[in-house]
């Protein structure tokens, strides 16, 4: 049989660029080069394209000026369904078979880059535009769990100009329904990129300007105090979901710097719940991925009380971490299903849903 030819894309015009290029060193790594030809997309933290042949060790080398790099793109035209790329001889068409975005945040996880490849005909792993959208703005997202029936922590949004018309009135509104300490985040950020918990009036005016730094939408959320629970939700139509595992954040809260910087942070990689608790959690978990039109993959984390009586959807990743120390991937392979095998059926469930 034939190999399937797959380009992995990473970095991108994101705070989370150097997150995805420790996540693409692992995926590239994993994907079977018995099954499939990688091509690697490296997108610059200015927006170049380039088809990068060098190393893999991406995070601690300047790819981007390795003399393999050549200018190349994935055009929205049908008839030229591949990666262009520019030589100096001329111009290029290599066709693929699926493209592995191993983007997060902004410009690679909220329906941009899905976009562009449902424009080409191109199948592309993980959810699609649409979901990749919702999931990607907290505040869409919440709504949606609202209607859904998902239980989730109180919430408020606005937008940098309805804040700079009339702040003090949103801040005391803000106190009075959502009570101090309060998170503010980016409504489109991830990796906790932007995220900082108020205690009181004025930490919480510095964390909105802080938010704002990182787009024109802002989510404050009420504190849930509870454990931090995380479950991988694998599938198109029929969903696997492994044992959930416990993030136990050696700051405040699971941070960017608790996330991929320091080491202060425990996980359990099985979480110490009863099997009901399971059941319950796999359960909100599959309820939150359909109820966001997700497909291929996503994370979706929860807060469980310390009583373990009641759960809180926190979030949804639908392009989760791919590092060494990413719990996506973890969980799986602690399921038993192995990162190359996981890589694998990823591609494969792109290819499938664009059937």
């Amino acid at each position: 049989m034939s190999k399937k030819s797959v380009a992995v894309i990473f970095g991108g015009v994101s705070s989370e660029h150097d997150v995805s290029l420790a996540s693409a060193e692992n995926v590239i790594n994993s994907i079977p080069t018995d099954k499939y030809d990688v091509y690697k997309i490296g997108i610059t933290k200015d927006g170049r394209w380039f088809k990068y042949d060098g190393p893999t060790d991406l995070k601690n080398s300047k790819w981007e000026s390795h003399e393999s790099c050549v200018s190349a793109c994935i055009l929205p035209d049908r008839a030229k369904k591949g990666i262009t790329v520019f030589e100096k001889d001329g111009v290029k068409i290599i066709e693929i078979d699926c493209v592995f975005p191993v983007l997060h945040g902004k410009n690679g996880e909220d329906g941009t880059m899905q976009g562009l490849m449902e424009l080409a005909g191109i199948p592309c792993v993980g959810c699609d535009m649409i979901s990749s959208a919702m999931s990607m703005d907290k505040a869409v997202t919440n709504t949606i769990m609202d209607y859904a029936g998902i239980p989730q922590a109180k919430w408020l949004a606005v937008t940098k100009y309805d804040y700079n018309k009339a702040a003090d009135s949103f801040l005391k509104k803000a106190e009075e329904y959502l009570g101090f300490p309060i998170f503010v985040k980016p409504a489109c950020a991830g990796s906790s990129v932007g995220v900082s918990k108020a205690a009181d009036f004025e930490a919480l005016r510095k964390a909105i300007d802080v938010a704002f730094e990182h787009g024109n939408k802002v989510v404050l959320e009420q504190t849930i105090v509870g454990r931090e629970i995380e479950c991988a939700v694998l599938g198109n139509d029929e969903l696997q979901v492994a044992t959930p595992c416990e993030i136990i954040p050696g700051s405040e809260f699971y941070d960017y710097d608790s996330k991929y910087i320091d080491d202060t942070t425990k996980i359990d990689i099985v979480a110490k719940l009863t099997a009901e608790q399971v059941e319950k959690l796999k359960s909100l978990a599959k309820k939150t991925y359909k109820a966001l039109g997700c497909s291929g993959m996503s994370r979706v984390d929860f807060f469980v009380s310390d009583d373990g009586l009641s759960m809180f959807m926190n979030e949804v990743n639908t392009i989760p971490g791919f590092t060494q120390i990413s719990m996506y991937p973890k969980m799986f392979e602690n399921a038993g299903k192995p990162y190359s095998e996981l890589v694998s059926e990823l591609i494969e469930l792109a290819i499938e849903r664009s059937k």
